[in-house]
């Protein structure tokens, strides 16, 4: 039988084999991922540029041109291209449908029901009355934007 000592090493050299192939493999793939991360970096960069030289060209040379001369597919040409154009701010656009639907749904309140004189307080609670013989159907609290 081994003696406590002979356990205690046999195990830490179990442990050493398995923490050294953890290692490695921990090692590669971080090493792995490091060059994919350059190599999308890179290729990013590429397909940019590809967009902006189709863009620039496209009063010379249509996309279907090029496709029939380079043997490139006009799908990835077009994608390319598509994609140089989603790199623009789309912020306008969507800043303007968004400040259109606010404007038409600030419209459309203010039309069915008046503005209050004052701006509303902070508190929920409705001056006047609390007895319940008052009429609270025109006191309907708007929301604060």
């Amino acid at each position: 039988m081994a003696t406590t000592e002979e356990i205690e090493r046999r195990v830490e050299q179990a442990d050493a084999a398995r923490s050294a192939k953890r290692a490695a493999a921990a090692k590669r793939v971080g090493e792995l991922a490091q060059l994919r991360a350059e190599v999308a970096e890179k290729l990013g960069d590429i397909e940019r540029e590809l967009g902006d030289v189709l863009a620039e060209s496209s009063d010379v040379i249509s996309v279907d041109e090029l496709a029939k001369f380079t043997d490139v597919p006009a799908t990835d040409l077009t994608q390319w291209l598509n994609g140089r154009k989603t790199t623009r701010p789309k912020r306008k656009r969507s800043t303007a449908s968004t400040a259109t639907a606010k404007r038409d749904a600030s419209q459309a309140s203010s039309t069915s029901t008046p503005a209050p004189a004052t701006q509303p307080s902070a508190s929920p609670e409705l001056a006047g009355p609390r007895n319940g013989a008052a009429d609270t159907s025109t006191r309907i609290p708007t929301p604060v934007t």
